[in-house]
């Protein structure tokens, strides 16, 4: 931290709304306001934190600090207690000066589609304005953003990039930091070495932006459409609170949901659409291959025959391959048989531990085969890679996820083509929806002479 010890509290406390318990010094005795963590609203409770005023979502405990009996919220529990008694801090004080130099370093070049989409996404930063950026997987989002991350750092802005996944900030940070050198940037997640750092540019989860408060002056969330703040209003609030009164706001999806689409369609909401990837090619469109009862076959200790032979199939071309799952107990009664098939075989969830080293190890190609649930549907890219998925018919696939993990496969310029497989014992809406969409997409691309095919 700063020499100056006031400089120091500003750069800690700066746009954040934290519990004073998670000070790591006393409370100053100016610049700062203090809150009452839960409040009394509308004959309910409300939590200032989060915006929970749901009374099922509320419980009492005996409370040393007040000595009664205190509400607390269950709600953002994760972010440690908040209670009745709890003081929440908040500065008042001026924001540190921006250091460094947020110059883009990047000597890539945007194809038609993100140069409109870059515009735009410039533009919104300029007017303090919002955008919808509506472009498939792979159209190369994040480079969109560059210009408009620069503009706003070298106005002396200062911008975060909320997305609900931990993986996919752990993969975009490292990409930010390259391209702008002369700037600190700092990864939000839960566990975070830098969640006391102060930065102009700041990647988070969007559970994170529950400790900020009219923080950012450019707030851009990705993956807007993606579990699970596209269910969870509290995420949709604390994005909200995060930003300053007067900010841009730029959303990124591949996949908006049908109200955002036809508010797209009758002009209520400002958007660009990229429906071709960076590298010219076509999107890959899922095929459907009927695989029987497959939920008994892997209780019983056997893999589908299709499955099994489309596997075999990968591992003779030595093609790497992603293979999806509905959930965890299928996939670990699954593992062992496709261990069988080659050694080098992991898989993934969301409370796997050593999820960040399997990814690595399939990047590195030390892994023939990983199989997932929907946790890699998105924010992860392997270059050459086929992808399938075992059950389709599942209510988790919905259309939105089926879109998104057909766009694991060709994202590579090297590698356009992939295989994306629907094995299934019985279509869905979702599944024929997803196709349409995937086609639709591709159609539009080659209308606007953004592909080569």
């Amino acid at each position: 931290m700063n020499s100056n010890p006031l400089s120091s509290v500003a750069s800690f406390l700066s746009g954040r709304l934290l519990l004073e318990e998670e000070l790591p010094f006393s409370l100053p005795d100016s610049s700062v306001d203090i809150l009452q963590g839960i409040t009394s609203r509308n004959h309910s409770f409300y939590c200032s934190r989060c915006g929970n005023d749901r009374e099922e979502r509320f419980a009492f405990f005996p409370c040393a600090r007040c000595g009664t009996s205190c509400p607390y919220c269950r709600h953002c529990l994760m972010m440690g207690r908040i209670s009745g008694c709890s003081r929440l801090i908040r500065w008042t004080g001026p924001e540190p000066p921006v250091e460094g130099d947020g110059t883009l370093q990047w000597s890539g070049r945007l194809s038609e589609g993100q140069l409109a989409a870059s515009m735009a996404v410039k533009k919104a930063v300029q007017e303090k304005g919002e955008c919808l950026i509506w472009a498939v997987c792979g159209a190369g989002k994040t480079e969109v953003l560059f210009q408009g991350v620069e503009e706003a750092l070298l106005s002396g802005k200062r911008a975060c990039i909320a997305t609900p996944r931990t993986d996919v900030v752990l993969e975009l940070a490292p990409r930010l930091q390259r391209v702008f050198p002369g700037i600190r940037v700092t990864a939000l997640y839960g566990g975070s070495p830098d969640r006391h750092v102060y930065s102009p540019l700041v990647v988070s989860t969007t559970h994170q932006l529950f400790r900020f408060l009219e923080a950012f002056d450019v707030m851009i969330v990705d993956e807007v459409d993606a579990f699970p703040y596209s269910y969870d209003a509290s995420l949709q609030f604390a994005t909200q609170k995060a930003r300053k009164p007067e900010s841009s706001l730029i959303y990124l999806t591949a996949t908006p949901n049908e109200a955002w689409q036809e508010e797209c369609r009758s002009g209520k909401r400002p958007f660009v659409k990229i429906p071709a990837r960076f590298h010219r090619q076509p999107l890959p469109v899922p095929v459907m291959t009927w695989c029987g009862r497959w939920r008994r076959a892997i209780e019983k200790g056997k893999l589908p025959p299709v499955v099994k032979e489309w596997t075999l199939q990968r591992l003779k071309d030595g093609k790497q391959a992603l293979l999806f799952f509905p959930h965890i107990d299928l996939m670990e009664q699954a593992l062992p048989l496709f261990q069988a098939l080659h050694p080098h075989v992991e898989a993934v969830h969301a409370e796997d531990l050593k999820r960040k080293e399997k990814v690595t190890l399939m990047r590195e190609k030390k892994l023939a085969l990983l199989l997932s649930t929907t946790i890699l549907e998105r924010g992860v890219t392997f270059p050459n890679i086929d992808v399938a998925v075992i059950g389709a018919e599942d209510d988790v696939f919905t259309e939105s996820a089926l879109v998104q993990i057909a766009g694991r496969a060709g994202r590579s310029a090297e590698f356009p083509d992939g295989e994306v497989r629907l094995f299934h014992f019985g279509r869905t809406r979702a599944m024929m929806k997803a196709v349409d969409h995937i086609r639709q997409m591709n159609k539009e691309g080659l209308e606007k002479g953004w592909l080569d095919r």
